[in-house]
Formats: C-alpha cells, sequence, structure tokens
C-alpha cells in the first residue's frame, strides 16, 4: 500500500500559495495524486482543506504556484476549462442539484449539454449510476422529496455520469445526519475500490483508515504530514497533528 505513490502522477501542485487579501490560506502546497491514488486530507477548520481541494479544478484561481491535471496545466478559462471541470468530478457538501428536474433528469444533463452524449445512451447511463448508488428507485422523484443521504448519492452519481478521471470531494458527509452519513461513505468506498483517483476533504476518520492510501495533514495552511493512514494514525509527527487527533478521536 504504501508504494501507491510510484503510480503515475494525474494532480500535481508544486508550490502552490493563495491569500485571500492579508490571509495567506495555501502555503507552498506541493502534493502529487497518483492515478487510482485515494488521498484523505484532514486538520482543523480553516486550514486551507476545502481551498486546496477547490484549487484542483480552479473553482478557487491560486495566487502562485502550479497546478497540472493528467500532465496538463489548468487552463485559466474558456472552454479549455470546461473540458478539464468535465474530467474532474466534484462533490461538495451541500448537494447542489437543480432542484426543478428529477433525479435522472439532474443525472443526464451534463452528459447530454457537455458531453453531447445521446439522450437515450446517458439515460440508460443514469439508471446504471443510480443504481450503483442505491436510488434507482427515486429517478423520477424531485430533490425535495429525497433524504440528505440520497441526495448526496444523487450528486455522486450526476459527477459519475461525467466519467471523471478524478473525483473531488469537499466535506461530502458534514452537512448529513448522522444516520445517512454511512450511506454516502459506503458509496466512495466502493469507487475507491474500483480505482478512482481521488482526494477527500473529510471529518470522517474512519474513511480515512479504511479507504485513504494516504492522509494529507493540513494545518495554517500548510500540509504538514503526508503518511499511509496505518502510520499517520499510529505515530503522527507533527504535534499539531497529536494535538487534532486527540480531540478528535476522543469524541
Amino acid at each position: 500500500m504504501d508504494d501507491v505513490t510510484t503510480a503515475e502522477p494525474l494532480i500535481v501542485l508544486d508550490g502552490v500559495n493563495k491569500h485571500f487579501g492579508p490571509l495567506h490560506v495555501l502555503q507552498d502546497v506541493s502534493l502529487s495524486v497518483g492515478r487510482g491514488e485515494v488521498v484523505v486530507v484532514i486538520g482543523p477548520s480553516g486550514s486551507g482543506k476545502s481551498t486546496l481541494c477547490r484549487a484542483i479544478n480552479r473553482l478557487e484561481p491560486i495566487s502562485s504556484g502550479t497546478i497540472t491535471f493528467d500532465g496538463t496545466p489548468l487552463p485559466a478559462e474558456g472552454k479549455a476549462l470546461a473540458r478539464l471541470r468535465s474530467e474532474v468530478g466534484m462533490v461538495f457538501q451541500s448537494f447542489n442539484l437543480f432542484a426543478h428536474k428529477t433525479i435522472l433528469e439532474n443525472v443526464t444533463l451534463g452528459p447530454v449539454k457537455v458531453r453531447k452524449e445521446k439522450p437515450a445512451a446517458a439515460r440508460e447511463r443514469g439508471l446504471a449510476l443510480l443504481d450503483r448508488v442505491g436510488i434507482a428507485n427515486q429517478a423520477d422523484k424531485y430533490p425535495a422529496q429525497l433524504s440528505g443521504g440520497q441526495q448526496q448519492r444523487a450528486a455522486i452519481a450526476r459527477a459519475l455520469a461525467m466519467q471523471p478521471k478524478a473525483m473531488l470531494f469537499d466535506e461530502p458527509t458534514s452537512a448529513l445526519d448522522p444516520e445517512m452519513v454511512g450511506e454516502v461513505l459506503e458509496v466512495m468506498t466502493s469507487l475507491a475500490r474500483d480505482g478512482m483517483t481521488m482526494v477527500v476533504v473529510t471529518h470522517e476518520m474512519g474513511f480515512a483508515r479504511h479507504a485513504a492510501n494516504r492522509v494529507i495533514f493540513m494545518a495554517d495552511g500548510q500540509l504538514v504530514e503526508d503518511a499511509p493512514p496505518a502510520e499517520f494514525f499510529a505515530n503522527p509527527r507533527s504535534e499539531r497533528a497529536k494535538d487534532f487527533l486527540s480531540k478528535i478521536l476522543t469524541h
């Protein structure tokens, strides 16, 4: 498991900085994510985790440094950026589903509009993806008729419908009731098993332990530790990580 970093890099951040006015939220962050690797990013609130995640598909433009995806530097804007975003699935805290469209319509919209797929083919694959995330029976309902866990699973199916090369998850379970967290993590764990490249910002330590190839610990905008989960949880090297784990694992 420790050899995963030898996988061909798909996402590479090199000396990335991000400022929000006087706030230096990403400080010289360098990180490489190999194909098929699951990297979980943890750390205290305000450490820059979500900004890091959003920078990878340029939802958050960076101040300096470089980010490359599949060997190509991130485009600044325009069609090239839209193409890149179609190759990087993103799942947010809030589900961001279109309220006036059915679940199946939400899932098929991107493939038809962006990838120019034929509606019948997109529909067939959309239904298969909804089946995969366990909500095929909800296809014709509207988002408001679904539980939070079902909506988040629909959002994952929608991202997968674009056949992305990587998936970014920004605190995907933090808006869910506790009993719904497991059903979303189960879908994410199955994606990890199937070899999807994933960057996951989360507070779910169980997922980090069992599904990650590497755990990244961030604090104050810096990447403090990068280690296999067994090593990180058993023997964190920095005081910041020890302090963080002692608080989070005792609750």
